[in-house]
C-alpha cells in the first residue's frame, strides 16, 4: 500500500525532449522587446542600407516581373526545413518589402487615401503587437482596453457627439459602415416590435437604406452581409458640388409605401474620389422629421476636424446616430484603425454576450469587464496604442497642421492643372483630392483608353503611383469618362514636387497621344 502512494518518480528518458529556449525568443518578455530593438536597429537596418531603393515610388516593370522578381528574393526553396535565423530571415524580408514594394512617403505617391504612416505610430505598433493584448475580456489585456477607452473619450469629444455617445475600434471602414447599419437595423426592427437579431430581417418588412450615389461601396456590401439584399439600397441624386441633394432625400422618403421600412440615411463626409461632404445639418433634420437613423461616413473627411480651418465643414456631424471614422487616411495611421462612434452607449445593447469562460456575470459584477459586447469580433488587437501614442506626441494641433498642408498642396495641385491646356479640371479640392482629365483634341474618341493607359505608364515606369476614377464630367445622363486623381496625404510634399508631378503625367500623356504615337512612325 505504501508504494502506491509513492509519488511516480520519472527516469531521465521520460524527461521533455523539445529543446528549451531563451525568452528572447518571445517578443513579450523583457528580453524579448529588448530582441525585437536590436532586430529592427540591426538586421533590418542592414538590410535597408543595402536594398535597391526604386528612384520613384515603386519598382518599375510589369506586374508579372515585379511580382515574380519579389517571389524569387524570397526564396526559390518555399518554406525552409530549417529556420534561417531571425537576423536572416528579418534582413530578406526587408530587402524584399525595399526593393519591391510602394514607397508612400514619395511625393509622387498619390493614388488612393493611403498615408505614409507617421513614425511614433509605427514603433507604437510594434509595441501593441509584442504585447498581443486582446480588448475582449479584462484578463486578455487590462491596459489596452485603459487606452482604447481614452481614445474614445476623446474622439466622442472631437466630434461632439455628447455625454451618452460610445465608440469601438474596428478593422477598417468597410467595417465600421457595417456595423452602423446593423444597429440601425435593429433599432429600426425594435420600433416596429421586431426582434430582427433573433427572428430574421425576413420578419421586417420592405428595408430600404438610402445614400448618396457617390457613397462608398462598402453600404451595398454592408447591406448584402445583413441580410437586407444590394436592392435594399436606394440612391440619392447629388447637385453640381458632388453632394446628396436633401430635396430629392426628402422626396424619395415622401413617396415610400407605409409597408417599406426606412433603415438609415447614410450621409458622406468626404466621398473617396471628391472629398465632397453632404449637408449634415439638412439631412439630420430630415432624418429626425422621419424617425430614421442617420449614419455619417466620414471615413475620409473625420480627420479635418483635427484642422481649424476645415472643421466646419462637417458641421452637423453632432447630429449623427453613429459615424465612421478612418485614422488611417487623415490621421496618419498604419492600416487599419478606423472607429465607429454611436451617440449612445445603449446601442451596443444588443452586441452584449455572457460566455462562461470570457466574461461571466460575476467577475463582471466585480469590476473584470472589456470589450467584447462593443464588438463583432473576439479577439481583437489593441489598434488604439499607435493612433494615443500618436495624438500624445503631436497633439491636435499637430495633426492639423499636416491636414492643412495637404489641403494647401492640394489647391496648388488644382491650380497648376487649370493652367495646363492639355489637362481638364474635373473636381476642385475640397479635403485633399484633386480629379481631372489629360485632354486629346486630335483623338477626343480615344481620351479614355488615353488616360487609362498614361496611368499605367507611369506604374511601369516606376515615375508615379496617381489614382484613377470614372465621371459624369457633363452632368447627370452623360457617359461615365475616365478620369485621373491627385490624393494628397504626404504632407512633406513640396509646391515643387507637385510641379515636376504634373510635368510627368503631361510627357506621359504625350508619349501615349496618337500624335506624338503618329509622329514617330
Amino acid at each position: 500500500m505504501q508504494a502506491e502512494t509513492e509519488p511516480l518518480k520519472r527516469g531521465p528518458e521520460l524527461a521533455p525532449q523539445w529543446p528549451r529556449r531563451p525568452s528572447s525568443v518571445l517578443a513579450g518578455s523583457r528580453e524579448g522587446l529588448a530582441a525585437v530593438t536590436a532586430a529592427l536597429t540591426g538586421a533590418v537596418g542592414s538590410a535597408l542600407a543595402v536594398a535597391r531603393w526604386p528612384t520613384g515610388p515603386l519598382r518599375a516593370g510589369t506586374p508579372a516581373d515585379v511580382l515574380a522578381a519579389a517571389r524569387t528574393a524570397l526564396g526559390m526553396e518555399g518554406i525552409p526545413v530549417e529556420g534561417l535565423g531571425a537576423e536572416a530571415a528579418l534582413a530578406r524580408i526587408g530587402k524584399v518589402l525595399v526593393e519591391y514594394g510602394l514607397h508612400l512617403s514619395h511625393p509622387h505617391a498619390v493614388a488612393h487615401l493611403q498615408p505614409p504612416p507617421l513614425a511614433v505610430a509605427v514603433a507604437a505598433d510594434a509595441l501593441a503587437s509584442a504585447s498581443n493584448a486582446s480588448l475582449d475580456t479584462y484578463d486578455s489585456g487590462p491596459s489596452a482596453i485603459a487606452v482604447e477607452r481614452w481614445l474614445i473619450h476623446g474622439l466622442v469629444e472631437l466630434a461632439g457627439l455628447g455625454a451618452q455617445a460610445d465608440g469601438v475600434l474596428t478593422p477598417g471602414g468597410s467595417m465600421s459602415n457595417l456595423m452602423g447599419l446593423l444597429l440601425a437595423r435593429d433599432a429600426a426592427a425594435l420600433r416596429r416590435g421586431i426582434d430582427a437579431r433573433r427572428q430574421g430581417v425576413s420578419t421586417l418588412p420592405g428595408p430600404v437604406v438610402l445614400c448618396s450615389e457617390l457613397a462608398h461601396f462598402s453600404i451595398q456590401r454592408a447591406c448584402a452581409a445583413l441580410g437586407l439584399g444590394e436592392d435594399a439600397v436606394r440612391l440619392v441624386p447629388t447637385d453640381s458640388r458632388r453632394r446628396m441633394r436633401p430635396d430629392a432625400l426628402a422626396a424619395i422618403l415622401r413617396e415610400l409605401p407605409p409597408e417599406h421600412t426606412p433603415l438609415a440615411i447614410v450621409a458622406t463626409a468626404g466621398t473617396t474620389d471628391f472629398g465632397s461632404i453632404d449637408p449634415l445639418p439638412q439631412l439630420a433634420a430630415i432624418a429626425a422629421e422621419h424617425g430614421v437613423w442617420l449614419h455619417v461616413d466620414a471615413a475620409y473627411g473625420f480627420g479635418a476636424l483635427f484642422s481649424e480651418r476645415l472643421a466646419g465643414r462637417l458641421n452637423g456631424l453632432t447630429l449623427a446616430d453613429s459615424v465612421t471614422l478612418d485614422l488611417h487616411k487623415l490621421g496618419w495611421q498604419p492600416a487599419a484603425t478606423s472607429v465607429l462612434l454611436v451617440s449612445n452607449a445603449s446601442n451596443f445593447s444588443a452586441l452584449e454576450r455572457e460566455v462562461a469562460y470570457l466574461n461571466p456575470v460575476d467577475d463582471a459584477d466585480a469590476g473584470y469587464e472589456g470589450l467584447l459586447g462593443r464588438s463583432l469580433q473576439t479577439t481583437r488587437r489593441p489598434d488604439a496604442v499607435k493612433v494615443a501614442a500618436t495624438l500624445l506626441a503631436h497633439g491636435r494641433r499637430g495633426l492639423g497642421d499636416m491636414v492643412d498642408t495637404c489641403h494647401d498642396l492640394a489647391k496648388h495641385a488644382e491650380q497648376r492643372i487649370t493652367a495646363e491646356p492639355e489637362l481638364e479640371l474635373v473636381a476642385p479640392a475640397e479635403l485633399t483630392t484633386v480629379v481631372f482629365r489629360y485632354r486629346c483634341p486630335e483623338a477626343p474618341e480615344r481620351e479614355d483608353e488615353i488616360n487609362g493607359a498614361m496611368r499605367r505608364r507611369l506604374m511601369e515606369t516606376g515615375t508615379a503611383l496617381i489614382g484613377r476614377t470614372s465621371v459624369r464630367t457633363e452632368g447627370p445622363g452623360s457617359p461615365e469618362r475616365v478620369c485621373l486623381k491627385f490624393t494628397l496625404l504626404n504632407p512633406t510634399t513640396t509646391p515643387e514636387d507637385l510641379d515636376a508631378l504634373v510635368d510627368a503625367v503631361l510627357a506621359a500623356g504625350r508619349a501615349c497621344s496618337p500624335r506624338l504615337q503618329k509622329g514617330a512612325a
